[in-house]
């Protein structure tokens, strides 16, 4: 449609590079759809019992509550409080380290990103990096982040979980 010699609407190409690079990611994490192809225990069982459910585990209800507040959407929100209490973690953290697991905003900065993921390494904490995919800033970081990390993680879309302990490097992308 035309409006005074200008061109209103989307332009064809975004719209197929769109449309390749949604098909290339679900190709890619295809062979990981309801845990066939993971060849961890440890990450079957959370792909399992964790992101397949879709009520809250019996248990306390604090880092569900604290999640919902920081406006993380209901499903995520029962993802990240059924791991956990399936991995029997006992505290958390938003932004900022001192917990078995770690939760980082997309709001901190690179710098601040980096320091807690350092600081979660020396600890064994398990991180988990809200929104990976925001933008490709976060992307870059994100892929950053994994290529460094010398132990598991699972990305599924929303977010990526960063483990630190004695699992060996693997990545998922679920």
């Amino acid at each position: 449609m035309h409006l005074g010699g200008r061109r209103i609407g989307r332009r064809i190409g975004r719209s197929i590079y769109g449309r390749v690079a949604g098909l290339k990611n679900r190709l890619v994490r295809a062979r990981y759809f309801r845990g066939h192809g993971v060849h961890s225990p440890f990450v079957y069982a959370i792909v399992r019992q964790v992101f397949m459910r879709h009520d809250l585990l019996p248990g306390d209800r604090e880092l569900y509550g604290a999640l919902c507040a920081a406006g993380v959407g209901h499903r995520r929100a029962v993802q990240l409080q059924n791991l956990f209490i399936h991995c029997g973690y006992h505290t958390f953290a938003m932004n900022r380290t001192g917990g078995d697991l770690c939760v980082v905003g997309r709001s901190l900065p690179e710098e601040e990103v980096l320091a807690l993921v350092d600081q979660a390494r020396r600890c064994g904490t398990t991180l988990v990096l809200l929104e990976p995919y925001a933008d490709e800033e976060r992307c870059r970081l994100c892929r950053r982040i994994v290529a460094a990390h010398g132990c598991t993680s699972v990305d599924n879309r929303a977010y990526l979980l960063i483990f630190n302990n004695y699992l060996p490097k693997q990545h998922f992308r679920i």
